[in-house]
């Protein structure tokens, strides 16, 4: 198998030039790029990889930590981080963790082999003191705001969007509201019970189901809020899926939207524009392609990316 030595003899120039064209350096004359190229389709040559990265420092290559592949929220997050990567030339490797606090440790453990440039983490299970220490080793970025560490963030503040969307349903009238999470242990859901109690005071018994992620997650808290005695005017939900199976059990249980139940949904996702419901988006794509860019610059700026709410005719 031919190496950069033959390539180099054959095409008449030096090593080192061969080292440049392989690792597109501007400073080589068209002649000898020629040369180099021509000879290395002659001889099918395919250079390695890993030793063109190791030359050059750097693997143009991104990792992803990622809770959860069939998520729709986390999958305009990825949206977002592809727009960016496939501009930019850089690969991007999805690395699923289920939350599991293992498996993030071992992914972090791979910038110390410099498998990747560096890590976005979309969510986490560790604790910023447990992941900063890895940034030794490799950029690593947040799509969670990290007040107090020296690491890039591109995030929304999901605290003012609780009560924002809170005091939407009071101002309509709304008491007995209702809310769904996706995990009780995330800082997402301590941030909306707090909100919640600064709205609303004392969550009611039962108006509170975690661990929703999906449209049939939806249908079963729809079907336990509205079996309460004291059932809920409003629901928010912890996503457009989740408020859309919500929707479809009111409607099945014969309630008019918004007359008996008002619903708010999260991150204007196709479903729920279809269905008309009120949303807080996040705008995760633009964060998502945020946090690739701050990656590419290995950036430890901040930026916040406002969220909105979209008025439709579930409220």
């Amino acid at each position: 198998m031919a190496n950069i030595k033959d390539i180099a003899k054959l095409a008449g120039v030096s090593v080192s030039t061969v080292s440049r064209v392989l690792n597109n350096y501007k400073y080589v004359s068209s002649e000898k790029r020629e040369a180099v190229l021509k000879v290395m389709e002659e001889m099918k040559y395919a250079p390695n990889k890993n030793a063109v990265d190791l030359i050059r420092g750097e693997t143009r290559t991104i990792g992803v930590i990622l809770p959860y592949n069939n998520n729709p929220a986390f999958d305009q997050l990825v949206n977002g981080i592809l727009n960016i990567a496939l501009e930019n030339d850089f690969l991007i490797t999805m690395l699923p963790s289920q939350y599991d606090k293992e498996k993030e440790l071992a992914y972090l453990e791979k910038l110390k082999s410099k498998l990747f440039d560096g890590i976005i983490i979309t969510s986490r299970a560790n604790d910023w003191e447990t992941i900063v220490p890895y940034t030794d080793f490799g950029s690593i970025i947040s799509c969670e705001y990290a007040p107090h560490y020296e690491i890039g963030c591109s995030y929304t503040e999901r605290y003012a969007s609780f009560l924002d969307a809170f005091q939407l349903l009071k101002n309509k009238g709304h008491l007995a509201v209702a809310f769904t999470t996706a995990r009780m242990e995330s800082n997402s859901t301590k941030k909306i019970i707090n909100a919640y109690h600064e709205i609303f005071g004392d969550i009611p018994s039962g108006y509170h189901i975690s661990n929703c992620q999906c449209l049939e997650d939806g249908y079963e808290a729809a079907h336990q809020f509205l079996q309460l005695s004291e059932r809920p005017t409003a629901i928010y939900a912890n996503g457009d899926e989740v408020a859309s199976g919500i929707y479809l059990q009111a409607k099945a249980e014969q309630l008019r939207v918004p007359g008996d139940l008002a619903i708010i949904g999260q991150e204007n996702q196709p479903v729920g524009i279809g269905l008309r419901l009120t949303t807080v988006d996040h705008q995760l794509t633009k964060i998502g392609e945020q946090a690739c860019s701050l990656m590419i610059k290995k950036s430890n700026e901040k930026i916040e990316t406002p969220y909105r709410i979209i008025e439709r005719d579930s409220v």
